[in-house]
């Protein structure tokens, strides 16, 4: 049968390009090598468009829009790198600094974190914005991993990795706003949970030093999510 899905052309910072016309604006322009920032956005997860570092501008449109979760049409023009897109991003980035504790000298994924790295692409060099610094729980009671919730900048990937291809439902969030945090089951210890299935999945695909496992050195701590887009697909064809 022939495919349904019609071909879109577009422009990107300019660069006339096809795309199919499922696609994402982020989709495409990782397609054609145009770097976008993102940290929620994880290939093989489902898309939330919850951190907004992916967001762009589309000609028509006052509204920033996130890339990963706006679909292309025909004879649409999008911005990724324009100079309002980068100082949105900035302040986005330090408002999630401010949020937690995220002093990458103490932290256990120093060297391989994604908010590190987005930072130093992005040239933040200071955070104009009061640190909160709250006083959040350590959970180390699991036999092989851990969860500092100062480090959690609340991106879900846990909770949609461990409900999306796990399927164990391990993972949610409780409260609103800055009080949000993810818990497992009921909010109880993580090692008391009687869903987790222990596969390391939502420490894989953790982006910060918020999910890790015990017994390694923070030179160890190098995240594999090879695994993602195979095991998505697998389970979309099972459904």
């Amino acid at each position: 049968m022939a495919s349904r899905t019609k071909v879109k052309t577009l422009t990107i910072d300019g660069k006339r390009v096809g795309a199919r016309g499922d696609a994402t604006i982020l989709e495409v322009a990782r397609e054609h090598d145009v770097y976008i920032p993102t940290l929620c956005f994880l290939e093989g997860l489902r898309p939330n468009g919850g951190c907004r570092m992916c967001i762009v501008e589309i000609e028509g449109s006052n509204k920033l829009q996130p890339s990963c979760v706006t679909q292309v049409y025909e004879g649409m023009e999008v911005h990724t790198d324009s100079e309002r897109i980068q100082n949105y991003r900035k302040k986005i980035l330090q408002l999630i600094f401010s949020e937690r504790n995220h002093v990458c000298s103490v932290c256990v994924s120093n060297g391989n974190c994604e908010l590190q790295d987005t930072a130093q692409k992005l040239g933040m060099d200071h955070v104009e914005y009061p640190y909160l610094y709250p006083h959040m729980e350590v959970d180390a009671t699991h036999d092989r991993f851990a969860v500092d919730h100062n480090r959690c900048i609340m991106c879900t990937r846990c909770v949609r990795v461990c409900e999306g291809v796990e399927g164990a439902y391990t993972w949610d969030i409780a409260n609103r706003g800055i009080n949000a945090k993810v818990i497992t089951d009921l909010n109880q210890d993580w090692g008391d949970s009687e869903t987790c299935t222990s596969c390391g999945k939502c420490v894989q695909v953790c982006p910060t030093g918020a999910l890790f496992e015990k017994g390694k050195a923070v030179a160890e701590m190098k995240k594999t999510r090879q695994f993602l887009p195979y095991l998505s697909v697998m389970r979309e064809e099972e459904e």
